[in-house]
């Protein structure tokens, strides 16, 4: 695993072909019953910086009691989830094509019966709080593993989610990051169009978080922000993750109508062939600069 920020033009097209992958597996997925595309989308890069790069989770063992915990609150957003996990090893990434299938366990919302699920999710609002509790026993007990709770920004219209906010702080969770997948839509509307949650750094500092911000789809900036963590001692980390709904296709983007898409083969093939151009062109990008 790396963990350098020190990355080669090479190691970043690596962890892209690694998120391409994982966004053509939720493409495929979507074809067999539908799913949301545009929230996986939008976390999909922060997933594979977290398991190549950061998390300590071992797919031969993944009860290991040393592991890092990874909660991944916006269940919704579980197929760029299990894709990861199947990327990273922790299953064989065929068992995604028996999605929805009533012979295998991949569905619409983590399922703990699939390797590297800790913990199973679909009402928004409820993972913080155990991730929180993780946290606090691992502090209890004198143990060193570091857990990481992904939420969506709509979730914060979630009272529980403040509640958490206030625990974490008061018992000083500092082994505790919590990563705001910032795309500013929930199901069908704009977060600021049905309930406003800026100035949102200033609102989670005063609950004492130490808050940082930074680009969701970016590795180099992910790298700086999760290396020195904790940011501060005593603090929980809160990763605000600015992304963008439908990250990789532009045709979907940014489009309320586009949260959840259920697609037949013609549409599979385009989208597929979208991603494969648009990845091109970000490489050949980065390599003109």
């Amino acid at each position: 695993m790396m963990k350098t920020i020190a990355w080669t033009e090479a190691d970043i097209e690596t962890l892209r072909d690694a998120a391409l992958e994982v966004r053509r597996q939720v493409l495929r997925m979507a074809r067999r019953g539908g799913c949301f595309v545009g929230s996986a989308f939008s976390c999909a890069d922060i997933l594979v910086y977290l398991y190549t790069s950061f998390l300590r989770v071992y797919p031969n063992r993944p009860n290991d009691t040393n592991r890092d915990y990874f909660f991944l609150s916006k269940g919704h957003a579980v197929p760029a989830l299990y894709a990861t996990l199947g990327e990273a090893g922790f299953f064989e990434p065929v068992r995604l094509m028996n999605h929805l299938q009533i012979q295998d366990d991949v569905y619409w919302h983590p399922n703990r019966a699939l390797p590297g699920v800790e913990f199973h999710a679909g009402s928004l609002g409820h993972l913080l709080s155990v991730g929180a509790g993780v946290a606090m026993d691992c502090k209890r007990t004198g143990q060193r593993n570091r857990v990481v709770v992904l939420s969506g920004d709509g979730e914060l219209n979630e009272g529980s989610m403040w509640e958490a906010f206030l625990i974490s702080a008061a018992y000083r969770l500092d082994n505790l990051i919590i990563i705001i997948d910032r795309n500013r839509f929930q199901a069908n509307r704009g977060t600021e169009e049905l309930i406003p949650l800026e100035p949102l750094a200033a609102k989670l500092k005063t609950f004492g978080l130490s808050v940082c911000t930074v680009d969701g789809h970016d590795f180099r900036a992910m790298a700086e922000a999760f290396t020195g963590f904790p940011a501060a001692l005593g603090k929980p980390t809160v990763v605000l993750a600015n992304t963008v709904r439908g990250k990789g296709l532009t045709s979907i983007e940014h489009r309320v109508d586009r949260w959840f898409c259920a697609i037949d083969d013609e549409e599979l093939e385009r989208l597929m062939r979208e991603l494969d151009e648009q990845q091109e062109g970000a490489n050949r990008a980065d390599h003109d600069v």
